[in-house]
């Protein structure tokens, strides 16, 4: 393995993995996402990346996955906080296609008036879907009882605010953040850089600079529930605010939610399923970013037994502060373990490298062993001090 980070002059950066497989991952991001957004246009680059599909000068809709896809490749994309992430995995040998589908729809995308209409409405559908699976409409909810104004709303976006965008919003937008000095461009697999710079020193950019926006989340601690027809199970969240990205503390709360709930051998499914049988899914997760982090704890329960999961939850995560070297050493294992597996797949590490730079440095993407062994009990048993949880709850 060989990693290669380069910036152009025009503030391009150009992440570099050089693999011995003949499968390979191009993506190219944008450092904007839902984060960046004012309330007022509240899912403005969810549109843009599903708009981005829909056309450039060159390719019609059908011809950017057909390119891609005839070729036994996968082409997708992805809203984030603080990213929009377009990504395709083919064979090494066609990587041009790839190059040149992506930043095609990248920088060129025409954003149709017929078209923006009718993908609002695809749009404002997957909005519905994700309201109505409890389990995604909980965790959303629990964000908005963690962060207030924009920021808290779900990345998708508001129906209402979606449909009112008008086609002069979504190119200026487009223009001022699909802009080479706020791209990284990412290639992992069985191709040089060399063949890569062949491809972006022919290619024709866009001349516009920006300057990196900044978010400032606004914190809060609400408690808040919901009755909901057509449902069986209670849903519960909890959730606290945990160090972020660029924090020191990053790796100490990756290791602590490992621990807490993060697999079947984590201490809230051995309590909460295992022991007592109150659940037949519980996990905790981490969401961070450059200027905010999370840990969120799910559960589907039995409308009666939600106080009770509550309080166990609670309990175990108090109990963090006490736990044993061994305790702390498998969970490092188990962190590097799954890095070293998840590793393996292209656009996994295409996604990771992407993020380590967007957090300040690709390069530690590989230092990842070395930063959770550095964890320590105390390190540990800090993130159970003043404790206070949001929640949100779904009942039937």
């Amino acid at each position: 393995m060989e990693f290669t980070k380069k910036i152009l002059p025009n503030g391009l950066i150009i992440l570099h993995e050089k693999r011995d497989v003949p499968v390979t991952t191009v993506a190219i991001a944008s450092k904007f996402g839902a984060a960046y957004e004012t309330e007022s246009e509240k899912g403005i680059s969810h549109v843009i990346e599903h708009l981005c599909f829909k056309g450039t000068e060159k390719r019609i809709a059908k011809e950017i996955s057909s390119e891609i896809e005839k070729i036994g490749g996968i082409l997708n994309a992805f809203t984030h906080e603080e990213i929009t992430f377009y990504h395709a995995k083919l064979p090494s040998k066609s990587m041009y296609i790839a190059l040149d589908v992506l930043m095609d729809i990248y920088f060129n995308s025409v954003f149709s008036e017929s078209e923006m209409e009718k993908e609002k409405k695809v749009i404002c559908e997957e909005i519905k879907m994700r309201k109505d699976n409890p389990h995604i409409y909980v965790c959303d909810s629990l964000k908005q009882n963690l962060y207030s104004g924009a920021f808290g709303m779900d990345t998708a976006g508001d129906a209402k605010k979606v449909m009112s965008l008008s086609r002069e919003d979504i190119v200026k937008k487009h223009k001022e953040r699909y802009c080479p000095s706020n791209s990284v461009l990412c290639v992992v697999g069985n191709n040089s850089l060399d063949e890569i710079m062949e491809f972006v020193d022919k290619f024709s950019f866009p001349e516009n600079f920006v300057i990196p926006e900044k978010m400032i989340p606004e914190k809060r601690i609400l408690v808040s529930s919901e009755k909901r027809d057509g449902i069986e199970q209670a849903n519960l969240t909890m959730g606290i605010h945990f160090p972020c990205a660029t924090s020191k503390e990053r790796y100490v709360a990756q290791v602590f939610n490992a621990i807490l709930g993060d697999g079947m051998s984590s201490k809230l499914f051995l309590e909460v399923r295992e022991k007592l049988g109150l659940v037949y899914s519980i996990k905790s997760d981490l969401d961070f970013g450059k200027d905010y982090g999370y840990l969120l704890v799910y559960a589907g329960t039995d409308k009666n037994n939600v106080e009770k999961v509550i309080s166990i939850v609670s309990d175990e995560f108090k109990k963090m502060g006490n736990i044993t070297e061994q305790e702390l050493e498998d969970a490092k294992r188990q962190l590097v373990g799954n890095h070293l597996v998840s590793d393996e797949g292209s656009e996994e590490s295409a996604l990771n490298l992407v993020l380590e730079e967007l957090f300040g440095d690709a390069g530690r993407y590989y230092s990842f062993e070395e930063r959770v062994n550095a964890v320590k009990l105390e390190d540990i048993k800090l993130l159970t001090k003043d404790v206070k949880f949001a929640s949100f709850i779904l009942t039937p």
